[in-house]
């Protein structure tokens, strides 16, 4: 359990932490068909690297969604954040049921960050402009962390180009770059590779980890290639999918 007083305790901690058969749950429905993600206990700390594998509609997406406070879960008897050691964790579950979103939205805001597949970046702001966007946000100074990114993650000579003069890698670099120049507590990555080819999705993939490591950030990571990322030395979320035998239900349990 979270005391002010452990500067040890975890980044993130979801489940019932004294009655397991009270989980975190998030139902949905659509086509007939229902789907419920569960999670009876999860815990990540400070500078892991996480792996979330499965299938397209494993619900994959919404755990990280969840993870992301973008999404309230259905019903959650534990749901605290603590991106901060010498600051009591944030109850967001309790922050869902109060109401309290703009609580929900600044720490996310300052704390955690997206990965996306195709990377988002503004065409009309050159690299440097791109990757210092969530510092710019959030009032940070420049103090050469984005060049330090940017020769970390090998696009120090695109720093004056605008994103359509670069290749669909160093545009992926480009995002890595920008997501981790505040040093969030945890980036979360949706496939992040997914539009790039093997040589060059472990290669950005590596550089990834790396950056994020130096910065002591949280990697939650979601995929369907095991086998790569298993190479990279992440921890893989047990995460099991079940049909009910009608097919009206599906089911996946996630926990770690």
């Amino acid at each position: 359990m979270f005391t002010v007083d452990d500067p040890h305790g975890p980044l993130l901690e979801v489940g019932k932490l004294q009655h397991p058969e009270h989980d975190v749950v998030k139902n949905r429905e659509a086509k007939g068909v229902a789907f419920r993600l569960r999670v009876p206990s999860l815990r990540i700390d400070r500078g892991e690297k996480i792996a979330l594998i499965g299938e397209s509609g494993s619900g994959k997406s919404t755990l990280l969604d969840m993870l992301a406070f973008i999404l309230q879960p259905s019903v959650a008897s534990a749901f605290r954040f603590r991106p901060e050691d010498d600051k009591p964790p944030l109850d967001v579950d309790g922050c869902w049921q109060k109401g309290n979103l703009n609580m929900l939205g600044d720490m996310r805001k300052r704390h955690i960050v997206y990965v996306m597949q195709t990377g988002g970046l503004l065409p009309y702001l050159s690299v440097r402009d791109n990757i210092n966007l969530s510092r710019g946000v959030l009032g940070l100074r420049r103090d050469g962390t984005v060049e330090h990114i940017a020769e970390l993650l090998g696009i120090a000579n695109q720093l004056k180009k605008r994103p359509d003069a670069l290749s669909t890698g160093e545009r992926q670099r480009v995002a890595i770059g920008r997501a981790l120049a505040h040093r969030p507590a945890i980036v979360i990555a949706d496939e992040p590779t997914a539009s790039l080819d093997p040589y060059a999705a472990e290669n950005v993939m590596s550089l990834f980890l790396s950056v994020a490591e130096e910065f002591n950030s949280t990697v939650i990571l979601a995929s369907h290639a095991w086998r790569h990322i298993k190479e990279l030395g992440l921890r893989r979320l047990a995460h099991r999918t079940t049909h009910s035998s009608d097919s009206k239900l599906t089911e996946t349990v996630v926990s770690g």
